[in-house]
């Protein structure tokens, strides 16, 4: 015989959330998410917000995703249960004088009309609610019919999951569903069946960076990140110990950092979804609104991955001081190319790279491209752009990117699947889509690694986690 599973009563309900507000103002969310801003802003370019579109950020914490998207010209609007957070948000969108709502709010029942939305997001924030089904239904009640819901949700098999699993290994559960099924395709699906007309899942990567060892980083997340400061505060001092042992050895197996800092990468399911109501005689790619027609599926992940390699290049390249900016590399022979002038050699190459990539594509070969010609190029662009200033490189780099992903979106898979001899590898037939991920996609993941080997990790945060 088998026992039904019991729904839990709303005394209960209450009871949980309560415990789960206590937990999430604990902490500094504030301190603790801005080293998670450089891929909220990636995951912000990403979902295609148009300039005007009004957005709600659902568990939006100190704010970090509506104020990147008031910055980015949105109607922003943020949501929280913590209310001290919210707080902090409001402080640094009137710093920067900007227009940004923060209301205290429950993702299970938004204080929002019907359809006020033009975008609703979650960075993993609303994952966490302990009622998945109405946060799902909610964020799709407040959503306009067209428009989008994005979500990014750690998934179970992840970093963040299996840290989270090391920490349930201490920690008795609370009796709500397991956050990280919100990182699984199949329960997303399911949980946005009504009233969605597509859903789209990819799984991408987060990249956890710090400027100090992992240990630090796990004191870190101790002192500032309400979930990890509740869980050492419950337990006894050889516990704590125990768990903070087990948290180390974790983030340092996955550390892949050259310096003295820290740097993981955290999978998560990005999600999204599509608002309306889908008729089923109508072939879906039509009844999504749009402007445009649909990428084709490869390209238009080949295109992210471009243009997230150039967002981290020029994140990182963007905080560089002057001294830093004219630092040379060294390469054979002795020192070579400043930074800034391998910054601008990354953004230059983008149109050369694509225009080998359509070559392939039209099923011809490339010949007269070897390593020498290369290092010809490297060398007199070096000579030409030696003085090169950082505004004109991001620049550069920005323009060049954009132009070459959208080129890129424009492959189908047929060109991207056609193959056709390629100097640069010894006359080998290649694919087109091998020559874009071996070149344009990997050139600023390339020097990114080169530059942070040789400068460490750059920038600054707002406080220091060590006290």
């Amino acid at each position: 015989m088998t026992t039904a599973a019991v729904s839990p009563t709303i005394n209960e309900v209450d009871a949980l959330k309560a415990r789960l507000k206590t937990t999430w103002m604990s902490g500094d969310y504030d301190i603790f998410s801005r080293y998670l801003e450089p891929d909220a802003f990636i995951f912000f370019r990403r979902i295609g917000v148009e300039h005007g579109q009004r957005l709600l950020d659902v568990a939006c914490g100190a704010g970090q995703l509506a104020l990147i998207a008031a910055r980015a010209g949105a109607q922003a609007t943020g949501c929280d249960i913590a209310t001290n957070w919210l707080e902090r948000a409001r402080e640094r969108a009137s710093k920067e004088h900007l227009t940004v709502t923060f209301d205290e709010g429950d993702a299970e029942a938004l204080p929002y009309g019907d359809a006020e939305f033009d975008v609703v997001t979650s960075l993993v924030g609303a994952m966490f609610a302990p009622r998945p089904n109405r946060v799902a239904a909610e964020m799709i009640r407040v959503c306009k019919p067209g428009g989008k819901i994005a979500m990014a949700n750690w998934t179970a098999q992840g970093f963040v999951g299996q840290m989270f699993k090391i920490i349930a290994k201490f920690i008795a559960p609370n009796g709500m569903p397991s956050p990280l099924q919100w990182g699984d395709e199949a329960h997303v699906r399911d949980r946005f069946r009504p009233g969605i007309l597509d859903v789209r899942c990819t799984h991408r990567f987060y990249q956890l960076e710090y400027p100090f060892p992992p240990e630090v980083v796990v004191d870190f997340f101790r002192e500032h990140y309400g979930p990890m400061t509740r869980a050492f505060a419950s337990l006894s001092a050889d516990a704590q110990d125990q768990l903070k042992q087990e948290l180390v050895a974790l983030w340092s197996n996955h550390n892949r950092s050259e310096g003295r800092g820290t740097l993981v990468d955290a999978e998560y399911l990005e999600v999204i979804a599509f608002r309306g109501d889908r008729d089923p005689n109508v072939p879906l790619i039509h009844s999504i609104p749009q402007k445009d027609v649909l990428p084709n599926r490869r390209a238009q992940l080949l295109a992210d991955r471009l243009e997230e390699g150039a967002t981290r290049l020029a994140d990182f390249a963007r905080q560089l001081t002057d001294e830093q900016w004219n630092t040379r590399l060294p390469e054979r022979g002795g020192p070579g190319r400043t930074v800034g002038v391998v910054v601008h050699h990354v953004a230059s190459m983008y149109p050369i790279e694509v225009d080998v990539a359509r070559t392939i594509a039209a099923g011809n070969a490339v010949t007269k491209v070897t390593w020498d010609v290369v290092d010809h190029i490297n060398t007199h662009h070096a000579a030409e752009h030696a003085t090169v200033t950082k505004a004109e490189a991001l620049d550069l780099l920005q323009k060049n990117s954009a132009e070459a992903a959208a080129a890129i979106r424009g492959f189908t898979d047929a060109e991207l699947d056609r193959a056709a001899p390629f100097s640069l590898v010894q006359g080998a037939p290649v694919t087109a889509q091998f020559v874009l991920e071996d070149h344009a996609v990997r050139h600023s993941w390339h020097h990114l690694s080169r530059l942070r080997k040789l400068l460490g990790h750059v920038g600054g945060h707002p406080v220091s986690p060590i006290r």
